[in-house]
């Protein structure tokens, strides 16, 4: 057994959905020794410095920070050395070389956003709301040479509802990730885990979905397939980094068009990529058995909408067809 107090820690993470993990570590009392997180960058229009979510709540919480470009730098592993940890932990980081995660005496954990061995990869949670998935969860396990396949420390369920689309799935996992960080640490200083081999999870029946990143073809809609897959596939990627379909108008001209929100419509037939509209309010697109009835989108260039905006600016919509 280990107190909180004397554990060392250093957290690894980037994006927001890491910062509730260390603001839970933080909270309650435990000892964050050192922050990695990734350069500050320029951004946007006028090209403005931009530094991750993770730098900024650990400069407001007073702890040491570390933004090595390349992770097996010989500074920054002697950085990294110095801070003497016994734990480190990683949240939405890069791929850590052996070096760097075998360095702590207990270990490097990582939080996973599924209930592995299930969606081992990049884009877990946009992979099982586009699946159709009624549940995921959340993984903590000890890092090792092949990504997501370390032994499993603890796991939490999430219920996955059939409006929550992936942005809403990462807020209530952000949640309850920062929980189950909480509790595996907890159970570490207490000699409570008992690590268990992925292997031991596999069944012979069992299939194991992969999460590879997401590019942008993979966004491409096909009207063709069925209506509900399309709308999984829709509220899978929204709000980012979004499902998108080509409006094709009689003159053969394209327009992409990013969609967001959808409702399945199953008592009315159109072709698949047939489009309906009032000219108001109200447009719907064929599938392969039943339609979309389209809520929010958004034209290249242009600001997400809603269906009533979009129609004030774009007319002849029913002489295009979505492809």
């Amino acid at each position: 057994m280990i107190k909180k107090e004397d554990l060392r820690i250093v957290f690894m993470g980037t994006p927001e959905f890491a910062v509730e993990s260390l603001k839970a570590l933080v909270e309650n009392k435990y000892n964050v020794v050192g922050v990695v997180t990734v350069p500050d960058k320029p951004a946007g229009r006028g090209q403005k410095i931009k530094t991750s979510p993770v730098k900024d709540y650990a400069l407001e919480a007073g702890i040491k920070v570390l933004q090595p470009e390349k992770l097996r730098n010989e500074d920054f592993l002697a950085e990294l050395k110095d801070l003497n940890a016994h734990l480190q932990i990683i949240v939405a980081f890069r791929m850590l070389p052996e070096v760097v995660w075998n360095m702590p005496p207990m270990g490097s954990f990582n939080l996973h956003g599924s209930l592995l061995p299930q969606y081992r990869g990049a884009a877990p949670i946009n992979w099982a709301v586009i699946n159709g998935d009624k549940e995921t969860g959340v993984t903590t396990f000890f890092l090792k040479h092949e990504i997501d396949t370390g032994n499993i420390i603890d796991q939490k369920k999430l219920p996955i509802e059939m409006t929550d689309n992936a942005g809403a799935v990462h807020d209530k996992m952000m949640v309850l990730g920062a929980e189950l960080v909480l509790e595996t640490v907890d159970n570490i200083c207490n000699d409570k885990i008992k690590p268990v081999s992925q292997e031991d999870f596999i069944k012979e029946a069992i299939v194991l979905n992969p999460a590879p990143k997401i590019f942008k073809e993979d966004c491409k809609l096909d009207w063709s397939l069925d209506v509900e897959i399309t709308y999984n596939k829709i509220r899978g990627l929204s709000p980012y980094p979004a499902a998108w379909t080509e409006l094709i108008d009689a003159n053969g001209k394209k327009t992409s068009l990013k969609i967001f929100e959808t409702e399945i419509i199953t008592d009315k037939n159109l072709l698949p990529g047939q489009i309906e509209t009032n000219d108001k309010d109200l447009i719907y697109i064929g599938c392969s058995n039943g339609c979309l009835k389209i809520n929010t989108l958004q034209l290249a260039g242009k600001k997400r909408m809603t269906t009533k905006e979009f129609l004030n600016g774009f007319k002849n919509l029913n002489d295009c067809k979505a492809e």
